[in-house]
C-alpha cells in the first residue's frame, strides 16, 4: 500500500510531492514512463541546440529525490481501478493507494491528416519526442513545421540550428492568429522570415505524401502545391494527456473533470497540470490551462488539500511570457485576439518593428484590461498589482518607468509612447523621471 500516489513527474506532479512533504512526512510515490528524473520541459529545444546537456535540464540532483524521502518509479499505468483503489502497472506489481493524483501532462495534436503516420512525422512534447527528432532529422535537408503557435516557432529555431531548411504552415492570416492582435503577429512574422524561415500564412495542410519506403517526402497544401521535405513538425496545439482515465469511473471531458479544489468526482483521485479541466460552478464546459506557471501553481494549491488545509485554486491575473528568435514576449491580463466593443486599445511599435507595446483599457473609465509587450521586459508583480488596483491607461503610461526592468545600458521606450498617446488623448500625460533600483 503507497499513501500518496502521483502519476507524472512534470512540473504538475513533482510540485505536489515537493510541496507534500514541506508540510507532512507522507508516504509518496512518483510514478512516470517518460524519464527517470523530474526536468524542464521548456528547456528540450535548447538539447537539441547543442546549449544544454541533459543533466543541465534537470532542477534537482539525483540525490534529491532520496533525500527527501520521495520514492520514483520508472513504470507505465495501465490501469485505474477505484474502487479497489488499485494501479495495474506494466512492469512492476498492482499497487494500492490511499490517495492518487493524475498529472498527465498533454499530448501533441494530430488531426487525422492523410500520411500522419509516416516515419519523419513527429510532433514535440515529451523526452521521446526529442529523441525521436535527433533521429528523424538526421538526414534532413528541408523540414515542413505545421501551426502557428510557441511549439512551431521552437521547432523551426531548432531546425534552423542544424542548417536544415524551414517552410512554415500557418492556417491564419497572421502569425498566432488565435492570440495575437494583427500588428503583433505581423511583427512576429517578419522576424520569422528575417531568420529565413519560409513562412506561409492562411496555407493549410491537405496530406503528408511518402516514398516507397514508407517516409515522408513532401507534404501537400489545400491549394495543391507540393513541398519537398524529410521532415514534418506537427505542433498545431497540444490535448489533455486522458487516456488512462477512458475505461475508470473517473469523469472526464477535454481533460480530467475537476473543481476549482482539484477534485475529481472519485473521493481521494484528484488531477492538476495540462490534464485537468477545471469546472467552475455549474458551468458544462472547463478551462484548461497547459501552461508551465499554472501547473505549479495547481500543484502548490492541490498540496495545500493534501495536508489538511483544503484550498481553492485561484490563478489570479493571467500572464504569459514567450521568446521568437530573437524577442521577447510578455502579456498581462487579458487582451483578446479581436477587438472587443468595451475596449480601447493603445498600440504603440518602434519604427524598427522588433518593439511593440499594446495597453487595453476599458472604454468608459480608461481601467487597464490587459498588456502586450514585445522586446521590451516589463515587472511581472508591477502589472499585476496595476491590474488589480484598477489602474488606468493614464497611470500605468505615466509610471512605466516603475515597471521597466531591462538593463541599465539597453534603450527606454517609454517617451516615445506617451508622445505617441498624446497625439490623439483627451488629456495628455506628463512621464516624470523616476528613480528605478538606483537607475534614472
Amino acid at each position: 500500500m503507497a499513501d500518496l500516489v502521483i502519476i507524472g513527474n512534470g512540473v504538475a506532479g513533482t510540485t505536489v510531492a515537493r510541496h507534500v512533504r514541506k508540510h507532512s512526512d507522507r508516504d509518496i510515490t512518483i510514478i512516470s514512463s517518460e524519464s527517470r528524473h523530474f526536468y524542464s520541459r521548456p528547456a528540450l529545444m535548447y538539447l537539441y541546440m547543442g546549449h544544454m546537456k541533459y543533466d543541465n535540464i534537470k532542477p534537482y540532483e539525483d540525490w534529491f529525490w532520496e533525500k527527501n524521502r520521495l520514492d520514483l518509479m520508472f513504470d507505465y499505468v495501465r490501469h485505474i481501478d477505484t474502487d479497489n483503489k488499485k494501479l495495474t502497472l506494466a512492469n512492476t506489481a498492482d499497487l494500492h493507494y490511499n490517495q492518487l493524483v493524475l498529472a498527465t501532462g498533454s499530448k501533441s495534436n494530430y488531426f487525422g491528416w492523410p500520411g500522419q503516420n509516416l516515419q519523419g512525422v513527429q510532433g514535440l512534447y515529451s523526452l521521446q519526442d526529442l529523441e525521436l527528432m535527433e533521429d528523424n532529422t538526421r538526414e534532413a535537408r528541408e523540414a515542413v513545421v505545421i501551426g502557428g503557435g510557441l511549439i512551431g516557432i521552437e521547432m523551426a529555431e531548432m531546425l534552423l540550428t542544424r542548417g536544415i531548411k524551414v517552410t512554415f504552415l500557418v492556417r491564419e492570416d497572421r502569425y498566432w492568429g488565435n492570440v495575437l492582435r494583427r500588428e503583433e503577429g505581423e511583427l512576429i512574422g517578419r522576424h520569422v522570415a528575417e531568420h529565413h524561415v519560409d513562412l506561409r500564412l492562411a496555407t493549410e495542410l491537405d496530406a503528408i505524401l511518402g516514398d516507397d519506403g514508407g517516409r515522408v517526402r513532401a507534404i501537400r497544401t489545400k491549394s495543391g502545391e507540393e513541398i519537398p521535405c524529410q521532415f514534418v513538425g506537427l505542433t498545431a496545439g497540444v490535448h489533455p494527456n486522458i487516456d488512462l482515465v477512458r475505461d475508470s469511473s473517473i469523469q472526464h471531458g477535454r481533460g480530467i473533470r475537476v473543481n476549482t479544489h482539484l477534485e475529481t468526482n472519485v473521493p481521494d483521485v484528484f488531477a492538476c497540470g495540462d490534464c485537468a479541466e477545471i469546472i467552475e460552478g455549474d458551468a458544462e464546459r472547463g478551462r484548461i490551462e497547459p501552461l508551465w506557471y499554472t501547473g505549479k501553481m495547481q500543484a502548490e494549491a492541490l498540496a495545500q488539500t493534501l495536508v489538511g488545509k483544503r484550498t481553492e485554486y485561484d490563478r489570479g491575473i493571467w500572464f504569459n511570457s514567450a521568446k521568437f528568435f530573437d524577442i521577447e514576449y510578455h502579456t498581462y491580463g487579458f487582451v483578446a485576439a479581436e477587438p472587443r466593443d468595451c475596449e480601447e486599445t493603445f498600440y504603440w511599435e518602434h519604427p524598427d518593428g522588433k518593439q511593440c507595446m499594446r495597453l487595453v483599457y476599458h472604454r468608459d473609465d480608461g481601467r487597464l484590461i490587459g498588456m502586450n509587450s514585445f522586446g521590451i521586459r516589463y515587472r511581472h508583480r508591477v502589472f499585476e498589482r496595476w491590474l488589480a488596483e484598477n489602474r488606468t491607461v493614464a497611470y500605468v503610461l505615466t509610471h512605466l518607468n516603475e515597471a521597466n526592468f531591462d538593463p541599465e545600458f539597453f534603450k527606454r521606450f517609454e517617451r516615445e509612447m506617451v508622445a505617441a498617446y498624446n497625439q490623439t488623448a483627451k488629456t495628455p500625460i506628463q512621464l516624470k523621471r523616476r528613480k528605478v533600483l538606483g537607475i534614472f
